[in-house]
C-alpha cells in the first residue's frame, strides 16, 4: 500500500530563488578580489578568488540541481528526481577538495619565489567586505538549507561559509605582512587555509555520499517511527518488522511490515494502516510510507518483534 505524499512544506521556489542569491553574491565577489588581487600582488587574494570561483560553480550546480529535484517522478524516475540535489552536494564537496589543491600550489610556488605586496590598504578592504557578505549570506542559506530540507543549498552555504573563514585568514595575514613587512606570511596563510578547506570537502562528500547509497536515517527519525507504530498498539497492530528507511534530498523513504491479530479484517487494517502512514508523515516531515499488512502468525522465527506497550521496541 502506497501512500500519496504533499510536497506543500518543501517551498521549492524558496529553493532557487536561495540559489539565485548565492550566484549573485559570487559573481560580485570575484570581481572585488581579482581587482584587489591584481593591485597588491598577493597570492592569497588570488587564490581566494580563484576558490570564489570554484563557490560560483557549486552555486550554478546548486540552483540546477534544485530545479531539476523539483521535477515531479516520471516514467524515468518513479521515485522522484531528489537525489540530484545529493549528488549535487557531492559534487560541491569534490570542487572545495579540488579548490583547496590549487590554492596549495599556488601558495608554495609563490612561497619558492618569494612574494612581492603592494596597496595592502585596498586588499584589507576588500577582503574584509568579501568575509562579512560571505558570513551573512551563509548563514541565510544554512537557514534556508534547513527549513526546506535542501542537501544542495546546505552544500553551497558550506562553500561559502569554508569561504568566509577563508577570507578572515588571508585578512589577518595581511594585517601582519603590513605591521611586520614579513611579505612571505601571505603565501604561509594560503597554505594553512588550504588544509582547513580539506576538512570541509571531505565532511561535506562523504555527508552526500551517506545518502546516495541508501543510509539509514537517523537514530531519533528512527525512535519517532517506533513510537508512531507502537500508538496502534491498541488498534490492532501486534508486530512489524523488516523496517527500512532511506533519504533522497528532502524526501525521507519508510517501508515496513506490520503484523495485525487474527480476527483483523483486511478492511479495519488498511484504515489502521493509513492513519499510521499519516502519523509517521506528520512526525516525519511527510514521509514516503510503504506499509505492507500481515496477519500476525506470517514471519518468520527470530524476525519478530512483538509490540509490547510496556518497553519500546527496539
Amino acid at each position: 500500500m502506497t501512500a500519496a505524499l504533499s510536497r506543500d512544506g518543501d517551498h521549492p521556489r524558496g529553493r532557487s530563488r536561495a540559489a539565485a542569491v548565492s550566484i549573485a553574491s559570487n559573481t560580485v565577489l570575484i570581481a572585488l578580489k581579482v581587482v584587489a588581487g591584481v593591485l597588491t600582488g598577493s597570492v592569497a587574494i588570488l587564490t581566494e578568488a580563484l576558490h570564489s570561483g570554484i563557490d560560483l560553480l557549486a552555486s550554478l550546480i546548486a540552483f540546477f540541481s534544485v530545479r531539476r529535484a523539483e521535477a515531479p517522478a516520471d516514467a524515468e524516475h518513479r521515485y522522484g528526481h531528489e537525489k540530484f540535489e545529493n549528488a549535487a552536494a557531492a559534487a560541491e564537496g569534490m570542487l572545495i577538495l579540488a579548490g583547496s589543491a590549487v590554492i596549495a600550489f599556488a601558495a608554495i610556488r609563490s612561497l619558492i619565489s618569494g612574494p612581492q605586496l603592494d596597496h595592502l590598504g585596498i586588499g584589507i578592504v576588500v577582503v574584509g567586505f568579501a568575509a562579512a557578505v560571505n558570513v551573512a549570506v551563509s548563514s541565510w542559506l544554512f537557514r534556508k538549507g534547513r527549513e526546506l530540507s535542501s542537501a544542495a543549498l546546505e552544500g553551497d552555504a558550506a562553500h561559502l561559509r569554508t569561504d568566509a573563514y577563508t577570507s578572515i585568514g588571508v585578512l589577518v595575514g595581511l594585517a601582519l605582512v603590513s605591521v611586520t613587512g614579513a611579505h612571505w606570511l601571505d603565501p604561509v596563510v594560503a597554505l594553512v587555509i588550504s588544509v582547513g578547506i580539506v576538512v570541509t570537502g571531505m565532511r561535506l562528500t562523504i555527508g552526500s555520499l551517506r545518502v546516495l547509497v541508501d543510509e539509514a536515517l537517523p537514530d531519533e527519525e528512527l525512535d519517532a517511527i517506533r513510537e508512531s507504530i507502537e500508538a496502534f498498539a491498541g488498534e490492532g497492530v501486534v508486530g512489524y518488522h523488516q523496517l527500512r528507511t532511506r533519504r533522497a534530498g528532502a524526501r525521507r523513504y519508510v517501508d515496513l511490515h506490520v503484523q495485525f491479530r487474527h480476527g483483523t479484517t483486511l478492511e479495519e487494517a488498511h484504515h489502521t494502516a493509513h492513519a499510521l502512514q499519516d502519523a509517521i508523515r506528520e512526525r516525519l516531515d511527510g514521509a514516503d510510507v510503504l506499509i505492507h499488512l500481515e496477519p500476525a502468525d506470517r514471519v518468520r522465527p527470530g524476525e519478530e518483534l512483538p509490540l509490547d506497550p510496556r518497553a519500546r521496541t527496539r
